[in-house]
């Protein structure tokens, strides 16, 4: 039997990343977020358990937590890339892009929140809605509970799948560990009261500094599938006003190119909080978000056939 082509062996090495990334979209599509025993339950679990134990209210405990609970892991897969065969190394690459991804999670949620609002049940909309953001619901009337469901699809649509994909595209394994890890902890830590204010600053900024590049990539590719000017001035105008440095740019962006008007009054924990408005248009309605799920979806096709071409291309400059 001849052996496989040196120029056939080196194109599947070059597309080995992309074809990974396409493999886990699409188990993700296919199978969905794991019902039971999913890896980033247990890891919240840990996270759980080690901040009982380790805060003392200050910064360097944070640090020595987050630390302790993330950096063996993605150590660990460093090495594990070295010594396993390629093979394996590329189907555990795939399965723990998988299990970082939350695409269709996402999408279910949102169908889960038009389809009551669309139907007139503002109950059931406020219920699901609630499920996917901090903000309290229960008097949130029908724009209300569109505007927070428009906001969350497109901030998660960051957070959950574009930096993943970026982190992946950039470090492989070890990379979307370590964003996914830091993500989870932003999520538990990251608040700016007395028991997180000083322990979870380091969960906080860690957060920040990874999703800074891909939230304005993220941006840019909302723009350009929609109002793409009118998208590109939400961002420049209205994102430096917003509290997050990097769900500003997302949300205005992918605002804008709707052709919707977010932010505004939202209460968090009974205080209201007059937010800065970020896009341009009309309030959200049920059909805005089936469209902003749409958006989401169309920018994860153009990110996988980006990474198609630079892989294309990087094969090209070696040849």
């Amino acid at each position: 039997m001849n052996a496989v082509p040196p120029f056939i062996q080196e194109a599947a090495l070059s597309f080995s990343l992309p074809l990974a990334a396409l493999a886990a979209v699409l188990l993700d599509r296919w199978l969905g977020e794991v019902r039971r025993w999913h890896p980033l339950v247990g890891f919240g679990n840990l996270a759980a358990w080690m901040e009982a134990r380790t805060n003392r209210r200050t910064v360097w405990a944070g640090v020595f937590a987050w630390s302790l609970i993330v950096l063996p892991g993605v150590v660990l897969l460093v090495y594990l890339q070295q010594m396993l065969p390629a093979p394996v190394t590329w189907l555990l690459e795939v399965l723990l892009l998988y299990f970082c991804l939350g695409a269709r999670s996402l999408l279910e949620h949102a169908s889960a929140i038009a389809a009551p609002l669309q139907a007139g049940d503002l109950l059931e909309a406020r219920r699901r809605v609630g499920w996917i953001v901090s903000r309290e619901t229960d008097a949130l009337d029908a724009d209300g509970v569109a505007r927070a469901a428009v906001e969350s699809v497109l901030e998660n649509g960051n957070d959950a799948i574009f930096a993943a994909l970026f982190w992946f595209a950039v470090a492989g394994a070890p990379g979307v560990v370590l964003y996914r890890l830091a993500n989870t902890l932003d999520a538990m830590w990251g608040y700016r009261n007395e028991r997180f204010n000083a322990f979870g600053r380091c969960a906080a900024r860690v957060d920040d500094v990874l999703n800074w590049l891909p939230a304005r990539l993220t941006a840019l590719t909302y723009a350009l599938l929609g109002h793409t000017r009118q998208a590109l001035a939400c961002w420049r105008q209205q994102a430096p006003s917003w509290d997050s440095p990097n769900a500003g740019p997302v949300m205005a962006a992918g605002a804008g190119s709707l052709g919707v008007a977010c932010g505004g009054a939202a209460i968090y924990h009974g205080r209201v909080e007059v937010r800065p408005q970020l896009g341009w248009g009309s309030a959200p309605q049920a059909e805005d978000v089936r469209r902003a799920c749409r958006l989401v979806m169309a920018t994860l096709w153009v990110w996988l056939a980006a990474l198609c071409v630079l892989a294309g291309l990087g094969e090209v400059w070696r040849a």
